[in-house]
This record gives structure tokens, sequence and C-alpha cells, in this order.
């Protein structure tokens, strides 16, 4: 799974490039992001591209408890059109999760070895997102999930899933505000290409999700 990730890149960048001139508040670089965290996400209304954050870990609208959301932070794209937590997500409620690496971890003779893995040829990417709304009658959450697949050749040795990282061109109309057919949806993430990704080892400092800054990025091979 895609438990843990990174987004370092400069805000004004990020939204230029969607084509949105608001800033955030309180923008602030992240080294470790994890679950329940708050993350960075584009959505399109129909008319233009905005810019958010969104609660990772998706608390669907007909949840009775939204501890149910540390429990959805990934959604298998396999099966995701035949779930009804995810099939009307699909067809609508698509967003952007903007990173610029992510971490997964490695296992070796002697444990679990974290590698920070990132795009070689992009500063920052979007992960393939769902995002949904939950209320009672005095709280709110906007949640999201990140779609997950079969690992591809670079990462098999690494990890057996990974998630699904959109192609630069394909990010507008994945988040596009219209109704789609999950099956369609479905049948594209499966034939996707993931792009070329690199990766370095990394303490085990980013281990622990209350752990932040530049320690958590540091690789390991230039102090061997």
């Amino acid at each position: 799974m895609c438990g843990r990730f990174t987004l370092l890149a400069e805000e004004l960048e990020v939204l230029k490039s969607y084509g949105i001139e608001h800033r955030l508040e309180e923008y602030t670089p992240r080294y470790n992001i994890a679950p329940g965290q708050q993350v960075m996400s584009i959505i399109n209304d129909g008319e233009n591209n905005r810019a958010g954050y969104l609660t990772w870990g998706l608390v669907p609208f007909w949840a009775k408890d939204p501890s149910i959301g540390y429990k959805m932070i990934n959604a298998r794209s396999e099966s995701a059109h035949e779930k009804p937590s995810f099939k009307r997500l699909l067809q609508r409620k698509r967003c952007l999760i903007i990173a610029d690496s992510f971490y997964e971890w490695q296992k070796t003779d002697s444990g679990k070895q974290p590698l920070r893995i990132s795009k070689e040829d992009r500063p920052f990417f979007a992960f393939a997102g769902l995002w949904d709304r939950w209320k009672t009658d005095d709280r709110e959450l906007v949640t999201c999930t990140i779609l997950m697949k079969e690992a591809n050749e670079f990462m098999e040795p690494i990890h057996k899933r990974m998630p699904i990282i959109l192609p630069q061109e394909d990010e507008a109309w994945w988040m596009k505000h219209e109704e789609r057919d999950p099956n369609e949806i479905h049948d594209y993430l499966q034939s996707l290409q993931i792009p070329s990704l690199q990766a370095y080892p990394v303490s085990t400092y980013v281990n622990n999700a209350r752990h932040e800054g530049p320690d958590c990025i540091k690789s390991i091979e230039a102090e061997n």
C-alpha cells in the first residue's frame, strides 16, 4: 500500500501548472505525510480547477463512524468499479493528490528498508485519487483515497503494489467534472503505463509518522 509520501515542491509552481491563481492557506512543505493528515488535492468544478486540502483516508458519505477512513487510505483499482464504496466516486468524484515522492518499505534480510521513490522527469506529480464528503448535523469531513495497482517492473522488487501516478497529459481528463462509466475508468487504469521512477534508501527515521524534516529524505547511501 501507499502509506506515506512527501510534497516539497514550491506552492506557486504547483498551482501555476494547473492554472490556479489563489494561494492555499498555510501551505507548508511536508517530508512525511501520513494517513489522517491533510493532503494537497486538485479538483475541477465544471469550470475551473480548484486546489485545497482533503483528509487522507476515505470516509464514504454513508459511513456510521469516520474512523473507517484509516482503513481506506488506498483503493484497489482492479475492483474499485465493482465496490459500492468506490464505484460512484469513479463516476464523478475523481481528484488529483499532489506529491513529489512516496515511501515504500522493501523487505531485506536485515529487516524492512524504507525507500524514497520519485519520478525521473518531473519535480512533482499527481496520484489518481477519489474523494467524498461525509456529514452529520455538527460535523463535516472531505476525505480522499489513493488508487493502487500491481507493481510495474521497477517497483516489483520493492513491493507488489504501487500507487497510480497519472501521466501529466491525462491529469485534466482524470479530474474533468463529468460523469463517466466506471468500467471505462477501470479499463483506463489497468492499461496505464506507470512513468519511469527512481529510488534511494533513507533512514528508518521516517518510520515514525510524527517525524518531519529533511532527515526523512536523507539518503543513507551517502553515509556508507
